[in-house]
C-alpha cells in the first residue's frame, strides 16, 4: 500500500516502535563506554543491544518504507547528539565540595567530542546505508525473500558503522592490532544476531504489516538522506 500526502494513516504501533529505537541506542551508546572481553570477541559493551537498532530500523523501513524510517533515524541521531551535549555541559559544571565521584563521571558519562562525533557519524553512516539497501532490495526482490534484504542491508550498514565509529574514536588512542581486533569483533557480532533474530523479525513485521494494513514499496521515494518529504 502506497503512502500519499493526501494520506494521513494512524499506525498503532509507529511510535511505540520508535520510541523503542531511540531508547536502545541511547542506552548502547552509554555502555559502548566499556570495552569487554568475552575470549571470542572484544568489543564495546554497547554493541550488545545495538544491534536491535539495526533490527528495528529494518522493521520500520519494511514495514513503513524509507521515509518513515528517516524520520526515525534522525529523531534517533538528535536525541543521541542532545544527550551527549548535556552529559558534557553536566561534566563540565563544578561538583559539590562533599560529591566525591566527579573522576567516575568523567570516566563513564564524560564524552570527549572525539567520541561523540565518531558516534553520530556513524550512525548517520550505518543507518540510513542499511535502510536505503533494504528499500531498494524489496523493489528488487519484488518483497519476496525478506531474510535477503535484513541480513544483505546489515552487512553493509554494520560494516560503515564499526570501521566509522572504531576509527574515528579510538585511532592513535588504542593500538592498531586491538583496533583491528575490535573492528572485527563488533562487525562478525552484530551480523551474528541479525541472522539468529531473523525468524523474531519475521514475526514482527508479519504482525506488523497485518495490524497497520502497510507493506509500503518505496518506488518513488526521495532517498536522499536530507529531503523533508
Amino acid at each position: 500500500m502506497e503512502y500519499s500526502p493526501s494520506m494521513q494513516k494512524n499506525y498503532r504501533f509507529l511510535g511505540i516502535i520508535s520510541v523503542i529505537f531511540v531508547s536502545v541506542l541511547l542506552i548502547s551508546n552509554i555502555a559502548s563506554t566499556k570495552i569487554v572481553d568475552l575470549k571470542w570477541f572484544a568489543f564495546d559493551a554497547g554493541t550488545l543491544l545495538f544491534p536491535l537498532t539495526y533490527i528495528f530500523s529494518d522493521i520500520l523501513t519494511e514495514v513503513y518504507g524509507y521515509r518513515r524510517s528517516r524520520q526515525v533515524i534522525w529523531l534517533g541521531l538528535s536525541m543521541a547528539l542532545l544527550m551527549s551535549i548535556v552529559f558534557i555541559v553536566v561534566g563540565k559544571l563544578p561538583p559539590a565540595a562533599d560529591w566525591n565521584n566527579q573522576a567516575a563521571y568523567d570516566a563513564i558519562l564524560g564524552l570527549t567530542p572525539r567520541i561523540v562525533i565518531a558516534s553520530l557519524i556513524a550512525f548517520f553512516a550505518g543507518e540510513f546505508s542499511n535502510s536505503y539497501i533494504l528499500a531498494k532490495m524489496k523493489l528488487w526482490t519484488k518483497g519476496k525473500m525478506l531474510w535477503t534484504r535484513t541480513i544483505g542491508s546489515t552487512i553493509v550498514g554494520q560494516l560503515f558503522d564499526s570501521c566509522i565509529f572504531i576509527v574515528i574514536a579510538f585511532y592513535g588512542v588504542l593500538p592498531n592490532s586491538l583496533l583491528v581486533t575490535i573492528i572485527i569483533s563488533n562487525y562478525a557480532f552484530k551480523t551474528l544476531v541479525e541472522i539468529a533474530f531473523t525468524p523474531a523479525t519475521y514475526a514482527v513485521i508479519r504482525f506488523l504489516k497485518k495490524k497497520e494494513s502497510e507493506d509500503y514499496y518505496d518506488t518513488n521515494t526521495n532517498f536522499n538522506p536530507f529531503a523533508t518529504k
